[in-house]
């Protein structure tokens, strides 16, 4: 498994850059209601997609959750104040805090079934009644991202 702290100076280099960012958050910020207030990008790695999402949208607030430190050091520095170091497993907020919660290329990371039901059910829980979950799948870089959502 790819060690984040390790690869946080390059993880955006290596993964398509600001283009693919962009249009990551677009695609998402799509799916997201106008009226949301709060959103939540779980695993948001170095903030490069999360940075983007009030640009996309209406401008709902956005915090961001990533457990490696490195990451978390690099998101925080595009988002200052916004982004929390935490296990998306067991994430440290309130049941239907965020209006929106999204996971941008996470899913098909985790190797295990139960680390993945972990995580959705958290989602779940920290989304309020009548909120929205966008998740993605990773199909590669050289394809439209707007299908991933």
């Amino acid at each position: 498994m790819l060690d984040y702290d390790e690869e946080a100076e390059r993880y955006d280099a290596l993964r398509g850059g600001e283009p693919r960012a962009a249009a990551a958050a677009e695609a998402v910020m799509s799916l997201v209601p106008r009226r949301a207030r709060r959103l939540l990008d779980v695993a948001c790695g170095t903030g490069i997609v999360t940075r983007l999402f009030p640009a996309s949208g209406p401008g709902p607030r956005v915090t961001g959750v990533d457990l490696s430190t490195s990451m978390t050091r690099r998101a925080a520095a595009r988002l200052p104040g916004a982004v929390v170091r935490a296990d998306s497993r067991r994430l440290p907020f309130r049941d239907a805090s965020f209006d929106a919660v999204v996971s941008v290329w996470l899913l098909h990371l985790l190797t295990d079934p139960a680390d993945v039901r972990a995580v959705v059910a958290e989602c779940a829980r920290v989304l309020r009644p009548g909120g929205v979950y966008v998740t993605t799948v990773h199909k590669g870089l050289s394809h439209n991202v707007g299908s991933d959502i």
